[in-house]
């Protein structure tokens, strides 16, 4: 079947059905990835930038070779879905009673519908073209950006995520890994220039330089991947910040050309855009699953949830917030009660100082302990 065509012919049909399933944006890249792109992930990962993301060190042989992942493979489709929003992402926040959920969140998880157009444009090459192929959406071991770069979907700016000269920032990615030769599209050049808006944007200094990121200080990170009681020295930084953090990506002068989503699963919706903080801090974990049903944050499971959500409250400077507060001090969650003394010793200093004796008598966890030790200082 495959020698009934010609490589141009065969691109151009994908192409034609990339976007017919409902894809924005398409390139074709080697499966392969440059020394260069291979020696900075092993800085990353030899740094200890990737914090918590211990599945990065485990996979990185796969990561960074993608005929590790999969032997066969010769080129790659990289995918582009445009998920860009309606409303300017920083909005929220000059709102301080509201929590700000990322853009990428707000609405249906993305992974669901980038796997679904993979998989159906997968099958009609597969059935086309008689080649084996394999689909990757970004929980797999894909190094997606520059992937991306290589087959011209844009170029990773200094804040390390993709910009498109097209679609601005806002483009979730998916690959198909063929077992065919196909020849790449060029790919795209760096365009940043002197630029440095993202990294001066970032509140945490999250980016060592340009082109670097240390994910311990990511807001991003810190929101959905780390586990753990959140840094005292960030937590002032995060305002109200509580799933992901969209700052470095909305000051991009690329932006100029997004495009709001075409895509209805994508927009947002209206109780994820500025949820109040007083009712996030009331979710137990049943609600929380019925509000986050078929969304990312689902993923991260409640107690970190409101952990999130109490260093918003305590970042707040509204004393309304306290009977939210008081309501978890208590809490089953260690996590929870950590983040509830910090919000206290916040809002109210001089009760989080009258209570703590009393409740250093009750806790038995040391994690929660060392909160009402520590000092109201930050």
């Amino acid at each position: 079947m495959i020698a009934d065509h010609d490589a141009a012919t065969i691109k151009s049909a994908i192409r034609q059905k990339a976007l017919a399933v409902g894809f924005d944006a398409i390139g074709f890249a080697p499966a392969a990835l440059s020394a260069d792109t291979r020696a900075h992930l092993a800085d990353f990962l030899r740094l200890g930038r990737h914090g918590d993301m211990g599945w990065m060190v485990e996979k990185a042989d796969r990561r960074g070779d993608p005929q590790t992942l999969w032997p066969d493979a010769r080129s790659v489709i990289v995918l582009g879905l445009n998920y860009g929003p309606d409303l300017d992402p920083l909005a929220i926040l000059d709102q301080p009673d509201r929590g700000g959920i990322s853009v990428y969140a707000r609405h249906r998880d993305y992974h669901d519908m980038v796997k679904k157009r993979l998989k159906e444009l997968g099958r009609w090459i597969a059935d086309t073209y008689k080649i084996e192929i394999k689909v990757f959406v970004d929980t797999a071991p894909v190094m997606e950006k520059p992937l991306a770069q290589a087959g011209g979907l844009g170029w990773q700016g200094k804040h390390t995520n993709l910009v498109s000269r097209a679609l601005g920032s806002w483009l979730f990615l998916g690959e198909i890994f063929l077992a065919l030769d196909l020849p790449p599209d060029a790919p795209e050049a760096d365009h940043c220039g002197q630029c440095r808006r993202c990294l001066d944007v970032c509140p945490t200094n999250a980016f060592p330089a340009p082109y670097q990121l240390d994910a311990r200080r990511c807001i991003s990170y810190l929101t959905s991947e780390h586990a753990g009681p959140i840094p005292r020295e960030l937590r002032p930084l995060m305002g109200n910040r509580i799933y992901g953090c969209d700052d470095c990506l909305s000051v991009c002068p690329w932006n100029k050309f997004a495009q709001v989503t075409p895509h209805a699963p994508l927009v947002a919706r209206d109780d994820l855009t500025a949820p109040r903080l007083a009712d996030l801090a009331r979710l137990d974990d049943a609600a929380f699953r019925a509000l986050f049903s078929g969304s990312p944050v689902k993923r991260i499971g409640r107690d970190r949830f409101v952990r999130n959500v109490l260093i918003a409250i305590g970042n707040s400077g509204q004393a309304e917030l306290l009977h939210a507060v008081e309501g978890l001090l208590r809490d089953g969650a260690p996590i929870v009660r950590g983040a509830a003394i910090w919000a206290l010793s916040r809002l109210a200093p001089a009760s989080w100082a009258a209570r703590r004796d009393l409740a250093l008598l009750r806790e038995q966890d040391f994690a929660v302990a060392a909160e009402w030790h520590a000092t109201t200082s930050l």
